[in-house]
C-alpha cells in the first residue's frame, strides 16, 4: 500500500487575497465551484476557513463513491488543509501570489490499496482526479 496523490493547479487572474477568501469560503462559494461529481454537500459546522466542517459524495467513477467528512485547518496563510473523517484522504488548496494573479493549487493524498487494485488505483485515480479538480478550478476563474 503506498501513497496516491493526485494534483492540479491554475493561474487565476485575480489579487491572492481575493481568490484566498473565495476559497475559504466554504458555505457561499464553495458550493458554486463543485462539478456534478460531487452531491450532497453541506457545512456542518463554521463556514469559513479554519473550523469549518463539512460533507459531501464525491462520485470519482461510476463505481467508485467516496463519503468525505472533512474537517479544515489551515496551518499557513493561503494554506487550507481538509482532512477526511472516513479515510486517509487529506486535500490541501494552496493559493499564492503569481504578480497581480494568483496560483492555486489543489492537491490530494491517500493511502491507497495494495496489490493489483493498488496498482490501478495509483495509475489511474490521480488523472480522474485532477480532470475533476480542473473543473472546480475552472469554476473558481469564472466566479473572480
Amino acid at each position: 500500500m503506498g501513497k496516491v496523490t493526485a494534483t492540479a493547479e491554475r493561474t487565476i487572474d485575480a489579487p491572492a487575497d481575493k481568490v484566498r477568501a473565495l476559497v475559504a469560503d466554504y458555505a457561499e462559494t464553495r458550493p458554486k465551484l463543485l462539478t456534478e461529481h460531487y452531491r450532497d454537500y453541506e457545512v456542518t459546522e463554521g463556514g469559513v476557513g479554519a473550523g469549518t466542517k463539512a460533507g459531501w459524495k464525491l462520485q470519482a467513477t461510476s463505481k467508485r463513491v467516496r463519503d468525505v467528512k472533512a474537517t479544515v485547518s489551515e496551518p499557513k496563510p493561503g494554506t487550507l488543509v481538509e482532512t477526511d473523517a472516513n479515510s486517509s484522504m487529506v486535500t490541501t488548496w494552496t493559493v499564492a501570489e503569481a504578480g497581480e494573479k494568483s496560483l492555486v493549487r489543489i492537491e490530494t493524498s491517500w493511502d491507497g490499496a495494495g496489490g493489483i487494485g493498488g496498482f490501478f488505483e495509483k495509475t489511474f485515480a490521480p488523472g480522474g482526479l485532477k480532470k475533476i479538480y480542473d473543473g472546480v478550478l475552472g469554476k473558481l476563474a469564472e466566479i473572480v
